[in-house]
This record gives C-alpha cells, structure tokens and sequence, in this order.
C-alpha cells in the first residue's frame, strides 16, 4: 500500500486537490452568503460572491503552502531517512557514489521497478517508495485537515455585515505583491549567486588579470585572461548590429509611415515571426549555409588577390566556422526586435507634427528625416541598445557558427568564441565547482551580467533624458 502511495504522482494530485477544495469553499460560501440574505438580512456589505471567494482563500491557501514545502523539502526528506536506514557496507561509498546510487533507487522507483538481480537494489528501491508513500499520506492527510479546517472556520465568520470584499482585495494585493517579490528575490538570488562565486575564484586569479590578460585556456586551468572573450563577443555583436540596425530601422519607417495598411498587415507579422525562430535553428543555419559561402568567398578572394600580385600569401583565414557567418544570422534573428520597438515608437510621433511639416511645404521623405525620425530617436536608440543586449547574450548561433577559439583577430572570417559560448564549455562536465575552472564561468557570467545590465541603464537614461511628451 505505502509502495503504491509512494507512486502517486503528487504534482497532478495537489493542483487537482487545490481546484477541488478551492471550488468547493465557493460554493459553500456563495450558499451560506444566499441563505443570509434569505434570511431576512436588508443589506449585505460584500455580494455573495465575494464570501465565496473568501472561504475559496482560506480553504486554498493553506494547501499552496504544503504544496510547496512538499517541493521543495520531500525529496530531500526522503533521502536523508533512506540514507540513515542503509546497511554500514554503504559507508564504504564516497558521497558522490553514494548520491549517484540513490539517483538510480529514485529512477527505478519512478519506474515502478520493483524486481531485478540486483536484490540488495530491489530492496533499497522497495524502502524508498514506501518512505515516499508514508511522507505523500502525511502530506495528504495534513491538507485536507487544513483545508476543512479553513472552510469550517472562514464560513463560519460570514455574517450579512461582513466585509468579505475588503479581505479578498486584500489577499489579491497580497498575491500580486509576492509575485513581483519573487521576481526580485530571483533577480537578487542571480546577482548574488554570480558575486560570491566569482568572489572565490578572484581569490585564486587576480581580477586584474582575469579582465586584462590575452590568453585563455581554462579548461587546463593554465591561463585565465578573458580579454579574448570579451573581444570575440563584442566583435560578433558588432556585425549583427550592423545587419540588424539598418534594416530594422528602415523597415520600421517603410511600415509606420510609407506601407499601406494592407502591405503592414501581411510584412509585419512576417518580420516578427523571426523572432520565434528558435536560436538553434538559426545555428544550423549559419553553420549549413552561411559559414560554408562565406568561406568560399574568402578562399576566392584571397586566390584573386595572389593572382594579382597584391599580396603573396592568403589575407583572410577563410575557416569553416567563423565569426562573420554567427554575426550575420544573429543580426537577422535580432531584426525583428529592432524594427517592431522603431515601429511603435515612430507610431507615437504625434500626427500633427507631421502635418506641420507638410504645410510648410515638405515633403514625405523630408518629414521623415527632419521631423519623424529625431522626435523618436531616443526610442530607436532604446531599441538598438536592447538589440545589442540581446546579441551579446546570444549562445547557440555562436556555438555552432563562431568556432570556439579564445584569439584577438581582425579578420571577420577566423574562428572566435564568446563568453557565452566559454560559459556552457566550463559548466559542463564532471569538474567540481569549487574548482577555478568552474569557478571562471562564474566570473564570466558576472561581467556579461554587468554589461548587458549598462546596456538597458544607458537605454532608459537616454529615453528619460531625450524623451518629448505630447498632449
């Protein structure tokens, strides 16, 4: 029985737990809110539905609460007590076998395997579901306890002078303050996760050295100069705002101020549809397609410049990935965030701005330029600023397309890498994380945290400071 408890699957059960009781408090609300006003009550404070929602808060909120400290804490819980039951031959085992093997009891219990050869396994996953089902029976038990206990106890304040409005509205700005809370919690659990980590590993590499030095090779743990990443992933950015930011813009103004309605209902929903390519399409792109014709334009120019005599050996590496094809495809990808942000704020240049201009005798591209463009300007340097944003955050386009060596070059068509490309290399493996390598990722996310967060400060400052307010 606790074995079958122990298979349940608690997360479905606790939202349909939630619906149930939740509806069940309304109606048993709602019914006692009618029955007082049957009763002779002349005017009730709050309408019936109000009650219902009432009780519904008492009746839910507790079972919210469990749920999450079930989360968050069963499987921890479960985990610790298998362990203390565990015959002493597993205290030959090292933490991390140790952990490792309990990972496999809990698959073969998500499974429901409960046979095998291993017979010492089949009995240590056996134990772990019915350690799972005493604690999922103890949790079910508790929520309906409270739950009944919330709905007996909030229907029984329900009276015709009951201001069962005014604590609903109050739980409602309860809710919505701790979903904004936790927006910030999270925001602030980054920031401080990325600080003290990185705070370890300036302890074992100077942050001098680590934001100055020309030489990278972490995954050896020999040199730790990140200036090349730096270097490689602004490069990239570079190429992609120059795709992007003409573009972009120029199809805004074609939208906002020359395309009839017809055309920008058909161009601007295909414009944005590239923003829901997923990236690692984008990818297979650049590496597929991009990157193959620009190195086969790079060999022929280098073949054209030898023939001519202008030079006696290759000028451009020509490498199969490069940084030119990543910068390219993800200046298409981020087109669409700088034409659809230039296209609202051109839209909100007030019209009559644009029929003084016409009666001063200009013309249609004489208004854009002198008029429409320089009142939205501060929003299309928002834009632009959010782009590069989100070009320097980019990963799996530079993975797949950019090539993964830390070098300073000028030329467009060699190999780079990226912090964010460097990141992904040092969380995966089997290093441990107090180890410096490891640690660097950290460091690495911290400066792309750092830059990325200038980039949207300087955004708003510029919108603050050069923003025009029409009435």
């Amino acid at each position: 029985m606790l074995q079958q408890l122990g298979q349940l699957p608690m997360g479905w059960l606790l939202i349909a737990l939630i619906a149930v009781f939740g509806s069940s408090a309304f109606f048993l609300g709602r019914v006692r809110a009618e029955k007082l006003l049957l009763a002779g009550a002349r005017r009730m404070h709050s309408r019936p539905n109000y009650h219902g929602y009432f009780v519904a808060m008492w009746a839910t909120v507790p079972i919210v609460l469990i749920a999450i400290a079930y989360g968050v804490f069963s499987e921890s819980m479960t985990r610790t007590q298998l362990i203390g039951e565990l015959p002493s031959q597993f205290g030959l085992l090292s933490e991390a076998e140790l952990h490792s093997y309990i990972d496999a009891v809990r698959m073969a219990a998500g499974g429901a395997a409960s046979t095998g050869a291993d017979r010492v396994f089949t009995a240590v996953t056996n134990r772990y579901l019915e350690i799972r089902g005493m604690l999922n029976a103890g949790t079910l038990a508790v929520l309906g306890l409270l739950a009944a206990t919330g709905t007996v106890w909030a229907r029984g304040r329900l009276k015709s002078d009951f201001r069962a409005r005014s604590f609903v509205e109050r739980g409602m700005e309860m809710v919505l303050f701790l979903c904004a809370g936790v927006a910030i919690a999270t925001t602030a659990g980054i920031v401080l996760s990325l600080l003290w980590e990185s705070l370890q590993f300036f302890r074992v590499v100077s942050a001098w050295d680590f934001l100055t030095g020309t030489r990278w090779n972490a995954q050896t743990e020999a040199e730790f100069g990140a200036l090349p990443l730096f270097f490689g992933t602004f490069m990239i950015a570079l190429i992609a705002m120059v795709v992007a930011a003409p573009i972009g813009l120029f199809s805004a103004i074609f939208l906002s101020e020359y395309a009839s309605p017809k055309a920008r209902a058909w161009i601007k929903p295909i414009l944005e549809i590239l923003a829901g390519i997923p990236t690692v399409v984008y990818g297979f792109f650049a590496l597929l397609v991009v990157a193959p014709g620009i190195r086969q334009l790079a060999i022929w120019f280098n073949e054209g410049v030898i023939r001519m005599g202008l030079a006696s050996e290759p000028i451009l590496a020509a490498q199969p990935t490069s940084a030119l094809a990543a910068g390219l495809v993800m200046g298409i990808m981020v087109i669409p965030f700088v034409s659809s942000l230039s296209d609202d704020v051109i839209n909100a240049v007030p019209q009559t701005l644009r029929d003084a201009a016409y009666a001063l005798g200009a013309t249609k591209s004489e208004t854009v330029k002198q008029v429409v463009v320089p009142a939205a300007l501060p929003g299309i340097i928002a834009a632009l600023l959010l782009a590069v944003s989100r070009a320097i955050g980019e990963t799996m386009i530079v993975v797949m397309a950019a090539g993964k060596s830390a070098r300073i070059s000028m030329d467009p068509t060699s190999d780079l890498t990226t912090i964010t490309v460097q990141i992904v290399s040092l969380m995966t493996g089997e290093t441990g994380f107090d180890d410096p390598k490891t640690l660097s990722a950290f460091a690495l996310g911290l400066v792309l945290f750092a830059v990325t967060l200038l980039f949207n400060i300087v955004a708003l400052r510029v919108v603050k400071k050069y923003r025009e307010k029409y009435d």
